[in-house]
């Protein structure tokens, strides 16, 4: 996925959740965070940072915060941007386990559910649910980097999909490269982790790939191993 207009600043402080101050042009700015993660690891005093223009000139704020300088690469923090290109990559069939599908959909209701993508190929029917991933552990890529009730509900959720008779994927959008494997943050939320190897027992595929990431693009690329 691409990015229209985007400008490097420097990082100051995080006001809460959804806003922080930058200084741009020489100017200092209060910008809009696209995740709500806690990303302390990432949004520290000094550090280069990409923002991306707002299109609606009446909004608060003029810019949004995408993604963020970390030693010569960048880290992709827009928690919007995972489900976009994934389903490029799902539409493309650069996902290696789906193959290149007949038909693909985004936000799709199943039951009770809304998986982010539905796909359809050669009589098979699937659901992938899209975690963004932004924590980087000595190489190693964990998610969540908070607890997270609604992702072990959506693991539920696939698993009651799979008894049902669909395949079924929960893909873990690692949003930067250089990374050596994908494990669930057993630290953080033991839960999610222990659920998630309950949902590959049941049958749900656990995928992760990284991520090619600039200033103005982020857009899957290599598979990358997981350890339950």
């Amino acid at each position: 996925m691409k990015y229209k207009d985007t400008a490097e600043a420097v990082f100051i402080k995080r006001n809460n959740r959804f806003s922080a101050d930058v200084m741009i042009g020489g100017v200092r700015e209060t910008v809009h965070i696209k995740n709500t993660g806690r990303l302390k690891e990432l949004l520290t005093f000094g550090r280069i940072v990409i923002l991306e223009r707002a299109d609606n000139p009446e909004r608060k704020t003029k810019y949004s915060l995408i993604a963020v300088r970390k030693w010569n690469e960048f880290v992709n923090i827009d928690s919007q941007a995972p489900n976009a290109c994934a389903f490029e990559a799902v539409s493309d069939g650069r996902i290696k386990e789906i193959g290149l599908p007949d038909t693909v959909k985004r936000e799709v209701v199943y039951g009770n559910s809304r998986f982010d993508i539905y796909y359809e190929r050669g009589g098979r029917k699937g659901f992938i649910e899209v975690k963004g991933v932004t924590l980087d552990d000595n190489k190693t890529a964990r998610f969540p980097d908070a607890p997270t009730e609604r992702g072990r509900k959506h693991l539920r959720e696939l698993e009651k999909a799979v008894s049902e008779g669909y395949e079924c994927s929960a893909l873990f959008v690692i949003q930067m490269k250089n990374i050596d494997g994908f494990e669930p943050n057993y630290k953080t939320d033991p839960d999610f982790a222990e659920e998630l190897k309950r949902a590959k027992e049941k049958g749900v595929n656990i995928l992760a790939y990284d991520c090619a990431v600039n200033e103005k693009t982020l857009d899957i690329d290599k598979k990358i191993p997981v350890i339950l």
